[in-house]
């Protein structure tokens, strides 16, 4: 069965281009996409062995046996942690893509923890890429308000690391 993003990729491909009708069949799957006059996708019927139900969005109409129409809205969600003390006002975020280390080796206590306190120079972690041991320094002086990321975790650029109250 075709996902959404794979069919919404298909209706932009099909009003770029100059056909008129397109049909799609695959397990028992079938898509159909005709353009009206206007060049946007008009209609497009999908028909499963499966339970059908209806989508509605602003460039198509996937129909069923229903004909109920249940509206998609796209949503961009963001995840942001939650945040227990609402006196952090500074994040330190991950430069790059790797693997938070919050101590120098396995057998050795973390740099930073909830409740320590922290200078612009202090390393507060080491992120690992590509076999290089990057230190990861403050930038603030503060304190760790919380630990948002797992030691061994995957972090992303950019991705905030701790909450941090500055002074």
């Amino acid at each position: 069965m075709l996902k959404v993003q794979e069919i919404r990729e298909l209706i932009k491909l099909i009003d770029k281009s100059d056909i008129s009708e397109f049909t799609y069949e695959n397990d028992g799957t079938s898509v159909t996409m005709k353009k009206s006059g206007n060049g946007f996708v008009e209609q497009q019927q999908v028909v499963t062995e499966t339970p059908k139900q209806t989508v509605v969005n602003n460039e198509s109409k996937v129909t069923t046996d229903k004909e109920e129409p249940i509206k998609v809205e796209s949503v961009q969600v963001k995840a942001e942690p939650q945040v227990d003390s609402t006196d952090a006002n500074y994040e330190i975020v991950s430069p790059m893509v790797g693997t938070f280390y919050a101590s120098p080796s396995p057998d050795s206590d973390n740099y930073v923890s909830k409740g320590s306190n922290i200078q612009k120079d202090t390393i507060v972690c080491i992120v690992e890429a590509m076999k290089l041991f990057n230190e990861i320094e403050a930038e603030v002086d503060g304190e760790i308000v919380e630990v948002l990321v797992e030691n061994g975790e995957l972090v992303e650029y950019g991705q905030p690391l701790f909450k941090v109250k500055t002074k």
